[in-house]
Order: C-alpha cells, then structure tokens, then sequence
C-alpha cells in the first residue's frame, strides 16, 4: 500500500510517500536523480519528489502527477486506486484566490441597518500618518438588509420577513451569484433567524451558504461576518478543487491540512480553514521533527520559492484568534504563522540607487533566470553568483521539457551586466559576486526581522532557541539568519527540503469549536463553563470518525487527547491570552498573569478577568511515518570524503569550499565551514563560522564556532 503526503506550494510540489511495494521501488530506483528513496526498518521505504507547481505544458495538477509519477504511470493511463491507502494534502489554491481577489461572488445577507459595517470595519489605522486611507476591497459583491432582530438577550424584536427575504435573494441569485454569507445580531447565541434565512437560500438553489453561527460561533458582528464572507468567497473554489483531485483518486481516503495544523476528511474541508493549508504542515513537521531531535524551544524558519513563514513554539502549537491574511480579516484559530514575501524566486530590483528584494515573485513559471525561461534575477540567481548552488547538484527540471540542470551562464551575465548599471548609475565599483552578496544580505536582514516579531517582541530570549530551518531555500541562508539573531544553533531534518509535505504525514486529525462566554471568571462561572464544553466536545466527536474498538495495536486513550482552552482578558480591554482550562480559578489566573507579564511588561492585579470564549480540541493520534538508526562503519578518527571542491563567496572573499554528499556522512562525522552539503532535495551551506555535525537520526545540527562572533 501507498500512503502519499503532498504540499502544493507557489514554485514547488512537494511528496513524500511511505510504501512497502517493491514494484515501485525497483521501478523508482531507476531514476536516482529524480527520486530519493530511503529504507525504513519495517521492510517500507520512503519516497521523496519534487516537481514544479505550474508546468501546463506537462500536467494540469502537481500533486496528481506527482503520484503518478511515484507509480510510474505514463499517459491516460489511471491511477490504480486500490494501491493507495490515504492522500494527506496541504493546498494553496485558497490563498491564491484571496490574494488575486477571483473566488466565487458573493451576496452577504445582513441585519437591517448594517449594511456598512463589515467595510466600515474597527476603522484600524494601520499607517496613522496615511493622508489617503485606502479601505480593504469586500470581498462580497451585493449586500440585502434583513429586516430581522434579536436583542442581546434572546428577545425576538423583529421576526424575518420572508416574503421580502425571498424577493431580495431571488433577485441576486438570477445575477448569477451561486455563494450567500448569512450574519446577524448576536446570531451566535440566537440562530434562528439565520436557520431560517438558510433554508430559504438553499430552497432557491445557492450552492455555498456560509452561515455566522456555525463559521465562527462568537461575539462581535464585524469580526464574525468577515469570517463568514470569507468562508463563502473561497468555499467554492476549494470544492473545485478537491472534487478535481478526488475525481482522480475515486474510493481513496483524502484529507487536508487546515490551518490549525489539523487533518480534517476533504469533504469536511472548507475556505475558513485553509488559508494556511500549506504553511501549517510545515509547522507540523518542524515541530514534530525537532522534538524528535530534542529541542523544546524551536523558532521555525520555512523558506521556499515565493515566501518565508516564521512561527515560534515552547511545547505547544500557538495559534491566533483573529488574523489578517491577504487583506482578509477573519476569527477563527490559526497557527501563528509570521509570512513576508521573501524567498527563493524574490525579484531583485535596482531602482537607481538602493538594492530592493521582492515583495514580486517570479515563481515557478517563469522562474528565476537560472531556470531557463527567461525570468528575472532572483535570489537563487544570487545563491548561484555566489558559489552556494551549483547546478550539478541541483535536480535537472527546468527548461520548456523539464530536463535541463540549472543556467549559471546567464546567472553570470547578468549580474555582470547588474554591476554596470550600477557603477553606471552610482560610481559604485562592486563586482558581480559583491552585488549578489548585498542582495542576499537584504533578503536575510528582512527575515531575520520576521523572526524578531514573533520572539524577541513578544518577551522571548531567541538565543536560547534552535532554529528550525526547512523549505527547499531555507538551508541556503540558515548560517546567516542565526548569526544576525544570535542564534548558536540550526537543526536540518533529512527531509527539510520538503518537511511541510512531510508535517502532513506527522499531522494528526483535530477538530476544535468554540463558545461564547464574556463572563467575570469567577469561582461560581466554573461549573457553567465544564457544561459549556461537554457541548462543544460532543460536537468535536461528531465530526470525527469513531475510534476503533477494540483499539488498534493494543493502543488506547492515548489514541484519542481533548484540549480545553480558555481565552482571558483584563475587563475593558481586548488583548486576550489564552490559558488551559482548570477547575481552580487561582491556577487560570496565575497563568494568565504570567503570559501577561512576558507579553507585555506589567500585570493589574486587581482588575477583574473576563472569560471572553472557551475552546474544546479533540485530537486524534494518526500512525506517522517512523525515521531509521543510521550507524557509523568508519572509524572515529576517519574524516568524511568529499566530492569536490567549488568556490564560494562569504565574508567578502572567495573561499575553496569542499562539497561533501550528506548520505556519505555518519554519525559523529564534523564538517566545517566554508563548506557545502548536497542531497537531492536541498543544499546546505555551512559559512566559515559554522560547524556542522550529524546525529545517529540522520539529523544534521549546526554549531556556531566557539570563539567566533555573531554579526
């Protein structure tokens, strides 16, 4: 059988597949440039894959031809489902649509009177000295004002003109709008409105109908109608996609990563939940990997081809409540995740007088320049100017046929032609290689920034923290990002080329609902809120598919974990913390008051706590893919052998770097830098101050120097 896990990312594909079928393997084995195959200990191997995420001349999908590919199907010909066990999938296909405003149109149906208050909004001033305030773009297309209302007690002041309803409805639906978004005055306590608006849009034929009540059950009208608009808008466009990919794999089990780093069935899968899709499974795999390693305190660095995604972890998942992505506000809890718009295709530009990197991407098609389509500079093209890619260890995709290794030539040229302009322009003197080094010292500075707001902003001491680095660019600038943050140590996962695909396999099914609450905390509140909970943990359960019983492998509860959560806040204010729930209010308090005092320097010790929501998790355990002993054959005092020695740029000078093969290395072996290791799915760039050591794990770590200095 075969288990695949895949991430669809801007420039690459990533898959990572688990199978105990030889057939394949033999076949695979045949094409060691394009598939690394590792052995695993149970007679199983793991398969790893790579391909370009857009190559229409090719394929239609990334992820499905990449499966087949793993097979080794060719033309029409299907996929052999029955060989397939599941299909783990994380997406961006909900993000593109956001970001490039082409999801599904949209008729928001709201209380009568508030037909302004989603663009209205909290009137945030992102930029307060801004002369032109430029309001996001809604995301809905048409508004009808229901007259309807219930009070904040539940008292029905105005019962739903059907009649009225009905007409308006009609009348968006023969425009051609398919998606509804229903939200109503303190509908999360009192749907019945909203029930009954639903039911006469679905009576009319709207195919998505987003409902307040049940996308996000929780106070405040604006943030609960931003969610459901952006529910409806991207809803549609993600079940297009899904059926596409399960019309492929009839009869296969398919999930999706949401973005709360939980597995969810992909009929269950919708727009709320997947605007992290991608970017999540790689915090999963990050997270899950490093405790592997060890490490309790992990700063997560994914850097891939259109961006980089920064999270911080010290022993569980953080999540946010309310988050802002792509100028789309929504309430629902997603994994913290800080993301700018740098990576490995981010455009590098001269506009006269300063370097600027990014925030435009050239992505996969068409590419950095090195990628033989013509595209534009980019900041791989730097890596390569500067000796830290070399095309012959670097996968042969590229060209129109997909064959072809990396374009050093016209890397090489044009930089040169760069540092004309710029002498040009300037009278600045540098040469080609000083030029790609500035740019990289940009895009490194601009993520180590990143990685400030998530630690070093919010009270953390990122010195005592391993960096997590992953994604296909990560390795390439890992040693520079740590010694600008001070950081003394790197992990690198042998999968880190593709650990978001990877998380996917690591993942676990969750589902989570939340409550209501905006009470004092108060001893007496307690009992109410355990109620509270039991309702939302049966509707968690609801959602799963039963465990098995008996349980499997003689496995029990541990199969099966229930989180409670309580979110706090200081009364008057809107900064919420969110604590584990405790039958003892003091312990709540005091957990609350000491996030408080690292969050933001202070506490108020006698202003009353509001239980502003709570949340109950149910997690069920998933079998994950199980990572080999590697053992040593050569002796201690044997250096490893490498296979060549290139030129490297780093610290301002030219540097004989030897290039070493990471599965040429055992446990024990030292490399020290300047020096690069290669393996199908990355490279790893140790700089001279760097140090790296590989574990019986097969987990490379990164050492800083003793004795050298941080930047």
């Amino acid at each position: 059988m075969l288990k695949v896990f895949a991430d669809r990312g801007g420039t690459f594909t990533d898959l990572v597949a688990v199978t105990d079928n030889r057939e394949i393997i033999d076949n695979l084995s045949n094409h060691p440039e394009r598939f690394l195959i590792v052995p695993l200990e149970s007679n199983q191997w793991v398969i790893v894959y790579k391909l370009l995420s857009e190559n229409p001349e090719l394929y239609e999908d990334a992820a499905i031809q990449g499966i087949r590919d793993i097979i080794g199907l060719s033309g029409e010909a299907p996929i052999p489902c029955e060989e397939i066990e599941v299909v783990k999938m994380g997406t961006t296909v909900a993000t593109n649509a956001l970001l490039e405003r082409n999801g599904s149109r949209v008729v928001l149906a709201i209380t009568k009177g508030f037909k302004d208050a989603l663009r209205i909004g909290y009137q945030n001033r992102p930029n307060i000295f801004a002369r032109r305030i430029v309001l996001p773009t809604m995301l809905y297309e048409q508004v009808i004002e229901i007259d309807e209302r219930y009070d904040a007690h539940g008292t029905e002041l105005l019962p739903v003109n059907i009649e009225a309803v009905k007409k308006d409805l009609q009348a968006a639906y023969n425009s051609g709008i398919r998606s509804c978004a229903i939200v109503f005055m303190h509908a999360y306590r009192y749907p019945q409105h909203e029930q009954q608006v639903a039911q006469l849009a679905s009576d009319i034929g709207f195919t998505q109908i987003s409902i307040s009540h049940q996308v996000s059950p929780l106070m405040k009208l604006v943030s609960r109608g931003d969610t459901t608009v952006v529910d409806a808008y991207l809803t549609p466009i993600l079940r297009h996609y899904v059926n596409q990919v399960a019309s492929h794999l009839p009869g296969v089990r398919l999930m999706f990563m949401k973005s709360d780093g939980g597995l969810v069935a992909a009929e269950q899968f919708q727009g709320k939940d997947s605007i992290l899709s991608g970017p999540a499974g790689g915090i999963v795999g990050a997270v899950q990997t490093s405790k592997r390693a060890g490490f309790s305190k992990v700063i997560t660095f994914d850097m891939g081809g259109t961006s980089t995604d920064v999270a911080h972890f010290k022993g569980e998942y953080e999540r946010q409540l309310e988050s802002e992505i792509a100028g789309a506000r929504m309430r629902v809890p997603v994994l913290d995740i800080h993301t700018i718009a740098a990576g490995g295709g981010s455009i590098l530009f001269f506009d006269g007088s300063s370097y600027r990197v990014g925030p435009e991407s050239a992505r996969s098609n068409p590419g950095p320049a090195c990628y033989r389509r013509g595209g534009p500079l980019a900041v791989t093209d730097a890596n390569v100017m500067l000796g830290k890619i070399h095309p012959q260890y670097f996968p042969s995709v590229f060209g129109v046929d997909g064959n072809l290794p990396l374009d050093k030539d016209i890397v090489i040229e044009k930089f040169t032609q760069l540092a004309q302009e710029i002498k040009t322009k300037t009278g600045n003197n540098s040469t080609p290689e000083q030029v790609a080094a500035g740019f990289i010292a940009i895009a490194v500075e601009s993520m180590a920034n990143a990685i400030k707001k998530i630690s070093l902003q919010r009270g953390y001491d990122v010195m005592q923290y391993a960096l997590c680095c992953f994604g296909g660019a990560g390795a390439q600038v890992a040693c520079l990002i740590a010694d600008t943050l001070g950081m003394t140590k790197i992990f690198l996962h042998p999968y880190a080329g593709v650990l978001s695909a990877y998380g996917m396999g690591l993942a676990d099914v969750r589902a989570l609902r939340e409550a209501a609450v905006e009470q004092v905390l108060t001893q007496e509140l307690i009992q109410e809120l355990r109620v509270l909970m039991e309702g939302l943990e049966k509707q968690c359960k609801g959602e799963l598919e039963p465990l098995p019983n008996p349980p499997l492998q003689g496995r029990g509860q541990e199969m099966e974990e229930i989180v409670r959560k309580v979110n706090l806040k200081y009364e008057g204010t809107n900064s919420i913390l969110t604590v584990n729930f405790d039958f003892d209010v003091t312990v709540m308090q005091e957990e609350f008051e000491v996030e408080h005092k690292t969050r933001y320097g202070f506490i108020q010790s006698g202003k009353n706590l509001i239980v502003e929501s709570v949340s109950v998790e149910v997690i069920q355990k998933m079998d994950t893919p199980e990572e080999p002993l590697i053992s040593r054959t050569r002796s201690l005092d044997e250096a490893p052998q490498s296979v060549d020695t290139v030129q490297m740029f780093a610290l301002d000078t030219w540097h004989d770097a030897p290039v070493y093969q990471r599965d040429h290395l055992q446990p024990g072996d030292n490399v020290n830098g300047p020096a690069i290791i290669v393996e199908k799915i990355s490279t790893i760039v140790v700089e001279p101050n760097w140090q790296a050591k590989l574990t019986e794990h097969n987990h490379l770590i990164l050492e800083r120097k003793v004795g050298t200095a941080t930047k």
